[in-house]
This record gives C-alpha cells, sequence and structure tokens, in this order.
C-alpha cells in the first residue's frame, strides 16, 4: 500500500495538555465541532423519538412507522454516493453547513406544523425523506472532514474514538429527555430543541479556521467520478476486505438490536421475575411499572450503551502507534462470538453481562474500522470512498433487520441472532486467516 503525504490541517491549540484519551481535543477546530455535535446529537435523537410516536399516535399502524424506516433508506444510496463526490470536490465545511441548515429548516418546520395541529402523516413522510437525504450527505462528508480538523493522522484514531462516545452519549440522553418532552409539550417541542441544537454546530462550523487546501479539479461528470472511486476500492484489495467486514457484521451480527424486545418479552421473561419483584412490586417497589416487559428491555439497551461507551473511550486512549489491524481483527471475531453466547443464555443476569461486551466490541470493531478505512484512502478520494463505506453500513443493517426479523418469525429470535453472529464470525475468522495484510494494517 502506498503511503500518502497527510494534508496540512488547522493548528493545535498552544498551551492546552490534555489527557491521552481526550488529545483530539488539542485541535481547535475539532474542538470546536465535537462540542456542537454532542448538542445536536441529543437533539437528533430526541427528533428520532419524537417522530415515531408522532407517526404512531397520528396512524396507529406499526406497518406506517415501517414505511418511515423505508423511507429513511431509499435516499441512502443515491445521496450518500453525491454526497461523498461533493466531499472531493468541494470544501467539506461548507457542504456541512448547508446540509446542517437543511437539517435545522426541516426540524422547525416539523414543529411548527405539529404544535399548530396542522400536521398530517404525509407532511411527516416528507419531511423525514428530507432529513434522510440531508442525512445521506453529511455522513461521509462529517466523517472525511475528521482528518482535516486533527493534525494529519496522529490524532484520528482518538477524534474518531471521541466521536462514538458522543454518539453513544447521546444515544442514552436523547430519548430519555424525548420522553419528557413529549409527555410535558408535546412531540412538537422535542421537534423545537432539535432544530435550536443545530445552532451550536453551525457555530462550531463557521468559527472553525480551515487552511485554504487547493481542491481537485476535474470535469469529469458525477457518474465517472464515482466510477473511479468504485476503481480504487476493487483495487484495494484491504479495503475492499474493511468494506465487506463491514457489511457481515451490520448484516448479520447487528439485527441482535432489533430482536432485544422480544428476548426482554419471552426469552428472558421468567430470569428477570425476581429483578422486576423487587423493583415494581411491594412496599419497597421503586417505581409503579406499567410494563415491566420494557423495563427489562430498557436495561438491556443501557447494558450495550454502557458498553459502548466503555469501547469508544477505550479506542479513543490507544496510543498513536498502536497496530490498529491486530485489533480490528479481535473485534471482528469477539463481537459475533459474544452474540453467539447470547443466544444461548437464559439467564437475565449473564444476557446483561454479555450485553455489555456486545457493546463495547462493537464500537472497538466499527472504530478502528472506520480509522483505517480513511488512513488507507488518499485524502482526494476520501469522500467517495467513505461514502461506499456509510452507504454499505446503512443498507446492509436495514436489510439485516428484515432478514432476522423472518429467521425470528420461522425459528425464534435466539436461532436468528446465534446463527446470523455464527456465520459472521466464521467470515471473521475466514478473513483473518485469508486476507493477513488486513491483520497487519497499522
Amino acid at each position: 500500500m502506498a503511503n500518502h503525504t497527510p494534508s496540512p490541517a488547522a493548528p493545535r491549540t498552544p498551551g492546552i495538555h490534555l489527557p491521552g484519551t481526550f488529545r483530539a481535543l488539542r485541535h481547535r477546530n475539532y474542538r470546536l465541532f465535537f462540542f456542537g455535535q454532542m448538542v445536536s446529537l441529543i437533539g437528533t435523537w430526541m427528533q428520532m423519538i419524537a417522530q415515531q410516536w408522532l407517526v404512531y399516535r397520528l396512524t396507529g399502524s406499526a406497518t406506517m412507522l415501517g414505511v418511515v424506516s423505508l423511507i429513511g433508506l431509499l435516499p441512502s444510496i443515491p445521496m450518500s454516493l453525491w454526497g461523498g463526490s461533493l466531499a472531493d470536490r468541494y470544501p467539506k465545511r461548507n457542504i456541512l453547513i448547508v446540509v446542517q441548515a437543511t437539517m435545522m429548516i426541516q426540524a422547525f418546520i416539523l414543529s411548527a406544523l405539529t404544535g399548530t395541529g396542522l400536521v398530517q402523516v404525509w407532511h411527516v413522510l416528507v419531511l423525514a425523506a428530507v432529513l434522510a437525504s440531508a442525512n445521506a450527505i453529511d455522513m461521509p462528508v462529517r466523517q472525511s472532514f475528521v482528518v482535516e480538523m486533527v493534525e494529519g493522522r496522529e490524532d484520528l484514531t482518538n477524534a474518531i474514538g471521541l466521536n462514538s462516545t458522543i454518539f453513544n452519549a447521546a444515544r442514552a440522553i436523547g430519548p430519555a429527555l424525548a420522553g419528557v418532552m413529549v409527555a410535558a409539550t408535546g412531540e412538537a417541542g422535542a421537534f423545537f430543541l432539535n432544530g435550536v441544537s443545530f445552532i451550536a454546530v453551525l457555530a462550531g462550523l463557521f468559527l472553525m479556521r480551515i487552511p485554504a487546501r487547493p481542491q481537485r479539479r476535474t470535469r469529469a461528470s458525477f457518474g465517472p467520478h464515482i466510477l473511479e472511486a468504485a476503481r480504487f476500492v476493487a483495487d484495494r484489495r484491504p479495503v475492499l476486505v474493511l468494506i465487506s467486514l463491514v457489511a457481515a457484521s451490520a448484516f448479520l451480527s447487528m439485527p441482535y438490536s432489533t430482536l432485544l424486545p422480544v428476548f426482554a418479552k419471552t426469552i428472558l421473561k421468567s430470569s428477570a421475575e425476581p429483578m422486576l419483584a423487587a423493583v415494581c412490586t411491594g412496599s419497597r417497589a421503586l417505581l409503579d411499572c406499567r410494563s415491566p416487559d420494557a423495563l427489562t428491555y430498557g436495561l438491556l439497551m443501557a447494558a450495550v450503551g454502557a458498553g459502548a461507551v466503555v469501547g469508544a473511550l477505550t479506542v479513543a486512549s490507544l496510543p498513536a502507534q498502536a497496530r490498529r489491524g491486530p485489533l480490528l481483527t479481535a473485534g471482528n471475531l469477539l463481537f459475533p462470538a459474544l452474540l453467539v453466547s447470547m443466544a444461548l443464555s437464559r439467564s437475565f443476569a449473564l444476557t446483561s453481562a454479555l450485553l455489555l461486551g456486545v457493546g463495547f466490541s462493537f464500537v472497538f470493531q466499527q472504530t478502528l474500522g472506520n480509522t483505517l478505512m480513511q488512513i488507507t484512502t488518499p485524502d482526494e478520494m476520501r469522500g467517495r470512498v467513505m461514502s461506499f463505506y456509510t452507504m454499505t453500513t446503512q443498507i446492509a443493517m436495514r436489510l439485516g433487520g428484515m432478514q432476522a426479523g423472518s429467521m425470528a418469525d420461522l425459528f425464534g429470535a435466539a436461532t436468528a441472532v446465534g446463527v446470523g453472529a455464527a456465520v459472521c464470525l466464521g467470515y471473521g475468522m475466514f478473513v483473518a486467516w485469508r486476507y493477513p495484510q488486513v491483520r497487519n494494517l497499522a
């Protein structure tokens, strides 16, 4: 693999000394991005939960919830590829400003329609399509922009690990705040706060000092521009294998999260009863549990979230000289192996402990894979290659949820999770044996 000379980046802020876990925050531009993104992601998770609640309130149909999810998938292919092409042609900060402003306006429109009582299902579907399109452009641009906000590639792994930390923290905080807001003010309040939250990330983008970079001038239209990146991926075996590992994990292993409600309601029900009895019943009950199974599900999800935050911080703490290839290989094997164990478990306590490891190993695997994708890709190609990476992940996860649901209906949730994870584990072992160049990536 040829070495690519790093492009210059904004200088570090003098006089700031941070622990290794947070060393990417020494870079002023990344620091502005980090705190703005932290606020914005909480708002995004609030809107996701409130939007699902609104659709169900308006229609009473679980099918319509699936339609909203499908609308989130459809724009991901063309818009992700277009976003990657834009990122390699134009300044990434400018693209992000336009995209983030679009998402902010979308949130305010949905808030106004909901707050005035004028909202109809078709409004939600149209605005969901706008949001999905903007997000599909945003993801490859934002991911390829990280390397410009830190000094070369020395702190890239740390920055991506910190990004995963705030994403998973927002995933825990946002839904809880959404529940409070919807109960207190209705869905409109959650949508409005999401719109306000974009001000933080937009302010950070405007305040950044990004050195002028020579943009790659090309007369190639969109199609040839994308085909150039596709040929690069096909010709670089490590890059192609990294994308295939992400696809296999997203399609075969990640759907476990879709089936966790089934584990909570049926498979672990009897094992969780002593815990539920202590928490929900009796004179010393801590909660008035109207839906005890929902509490079980919430605790399982909390275990995943806690493990994910620890995993992200662990990756962020890795020294710059750490060899990421062997660590990625370990994560590729540990994640499905823990899921196979979870599928065999009938104990609530053991499953919760295993899910801590699942959350840890998933984020560990994904963050290192993201880092290696960016390190092995030249600057002028990074946006388009990352668009293939993010598009593959999104499509595989959604299709994986469908196959896991069908498998669960036919053979049971535990079998669906166990078989999918076992196949994913087998593929991870095959890659570790057949493609040592991936295992040996720095």
